[in-house]
């Protein structure tokens, strides 16, 4: 099983946007499980959101006022919990510093950690005593809530792993700029004297946009994290490794080399390559992750301009990359035809989430497309599920079919289209997609090809 990254996420719901690398989405606590547990009295949880595309702005004010309730409720009750407090000396490492940024954050009004009183935004030490002491009951209740989170998703993890279900998650090579992260540790990016970024992130034109991709995450200084062992990706790597059994890394050709685009550019076709920190980088994690000589439980996404030195760094790494059969049918020789996978150290996918369902790619695909396809599957009127058939009986170690794939669903269901500021990430199951017949097809499908 797949998905997202599991941040908290801002106005727009992007899960690559998020307002910590280390802390989980407050949407994803279970209103069940509170109501069950006792947090919530019957009366309390709000009613249930209608159908339809997530509404965020609206989401995050009922769940936020419901976990202020619930958090009200723990206080009244006799206080907090030893496993709360236990929580909070295990992840005090990253947690004191995001619950005073979430905190902070509601008291100026929303706006990004740069926008804040000048000694806040550069963390001068006596404003932050200062801020830890007018704010400690907002301090509280956001380590409280993440506290649910990882409570939460604990039961959900440790139940998908009795069943024999590994959860394999996603982990942006880059942060977002308004988050605890960069807030915490600005020398670890390239930032002006006022907290701004001088260079951000991007990709340049590909596949996906024909300007580029002009992200506007900081960059990071490599020759710091180097100097400093890699500390913090080791720790940010540690915490998604409990949080899943494998993790894609998403953009791993930035280790090799990233587009590094100056902050007051308009497109990312003004961005140049700069060299990434290479192979050390993983040296380090493997060594402090005690993997010794094993591989890290680690998915390289390398989509896109990818060259020689990416594949190289890739393979010495140990880590396997990825092969998207939408991009598969312009002729025999096409790398992503499962005939050219070379080997099985690799992952299948339909489709991921900056693609088109496949039911919405098929019905755009070209002529050409259409034509190779129609040989290659041996059918002139192929389904959703040929194309699912063509990932799972591949040599690919794993095989990945998006949800919209199972459900054959069209692009209305789409759940990012690259470069679009607005308008993603909405897309959700409403409850009664998942039936029987379904289920029954899924698993002999996963059994015919030994998934």
């Amino acid at each position: 099983m797949a998905g997202p990254p599991l941040g908290p996420t801002g106005p727009e719901g992007s899960p690559y946007s998020a307002y910590s690398a280390f802390a989980g989405n407050p949407l994803l606590i279970s209103t069940d499980r509170l109501l069950d547990d006792g947090a919530l009295e019957p009366g309390q949880a709000p009613e249930r959101v209608p159908p339809g595309p997530v509404d965020y702005p609206s989401v995050d004010s009922r769940k936020g006022e419901m976990l202020r309730r619930a958090y009200a409720n723990a206080k009244a009750g006799g206080g907090l919990g030893g496993g709360f407090e236990r929580f909070r000396e295990e992840e005090r490492g990253w947690l004191e510093d995001y619950a005073l940024y979430a905190a902070l954050k509601e008291r100026f009004g929303g706006r990004p950690w740069v926008r804040w009183e000048r000694a806040l935004a550069r963390r001068e030490p006596a404003a932050l005593k200062e801020a830890r002491r007018e704010l400690s009951d907002g301090i509280l209740r956001h380590e409280f809530v993440q506290y649910l989170f990882y409570e939460h998703y604990g039961t959900v993890k440790e139940a998908a792993n009795d069943a024999g279900v590994e959860i394999v998650g996603d982990l942006p090579i880059f942060v977002s700029h308004d988050s605890a992260d960069v807030w915490a540790n600005q020398r670890l990016f390239y930032l002006d004297d006022r907290g701004s970024p001088t260079v951000v992130a991007g990709v340049p034109p590909d596949y996906f946009s024909e300007t580029g991709q002009l992200w506007g995450n900081p960059l990071y200084r490599w020759d710091v994290l180097e100097e400093e062992g890699y500390a913090w990706w080791v720790s940010r790597l540690r915490q998604a490794l409990t949080l899943y059994d494998a993790t894609r890394i998403d953009h791993f050709r930035g280790f090799e080399s990233y587009w590094e685009v100056p902050a007051d550019a308009e497109t990312a076709k003004e961005g140049r390559w700069v060299e990434g920190p290479g192979l050390k980088l993983f040296r380090a994690l493997r060594d402090a992750l005690g993997a010794g000589d094993e591989s890290l439980p680690l998915i390289a996404e390398d989509l896109g301009l990818i060259t020689p030195a990416v594949e190289e760094l890739r393979d010495a790494a140990g880590l396997p990359g990825m092969k998207v059969l939408q991009f598969a049918f312009s002729g025999p020789d096409n790398p992503y035809l499962p005939h050219n996978f070379r080997d099985a150290n690799l992952v299948a996918y339909t489709g991921t989430h900056d693609n088109d369902t496949t039911a919405g790619w098929w019905s755009s695909a070209s002529d050409e497309e259409k034509r190779f396809a129609r040989r290659y599957l041996g059918n002139e009127d192929p389904s959703v599920w040929d194309f699912v058939r063509l990932a799972h009986a591949s040599v690919a170690a794993r095989s990945i079919v998006p949800m919209q794939d199972a459900l054959a669903l069209g692009s209305g269901s789409r759940m990012n289209t690259p470069g679009e500021a607005s308008g993603n990430w909405a897309w959700r199951m409403e409850g009664g997609e998942t039936t029987k017949p379904l289920a029954k097809k899924l698993r002999e499908i996963a059994e015919l090809y030994g998934r």
